[in-house]
């Protein structure tokens, strides 16, 4: 699981670590028609449902944890 940031409209931003699979989904869903406007993610804590609609960013953390000083 690796730190993901979802920027939404009014400057909000969600901060969790999802598996690969769950970032691939949601990116495949904003790319969509926008029909379905909801999209239920999970996390490594919850399910969450976020209107599509309102998504202005997605990142992801490319690098894994580091330990130093």
């Amino acid at each position: 699981m690796a730190r993901t940031d979802i920027g939404f409209q009014g400057g909000q931003v969600l901060a969790l670590r999802i598996a690969e699979q769950g970032y691939d989904q949601l990116v495949s869903a904003l790319r969509g028609d926008a029909s379905d406007r909801w999209h239920r993610l999970e996390s490594d804590e919850e399910w969450i449902e976020i209107d599509l609609s309102e998504v202005v960013y997605v990142r992801r953390e490319t690098e894994g944890q580091k330990v130093g000083f």
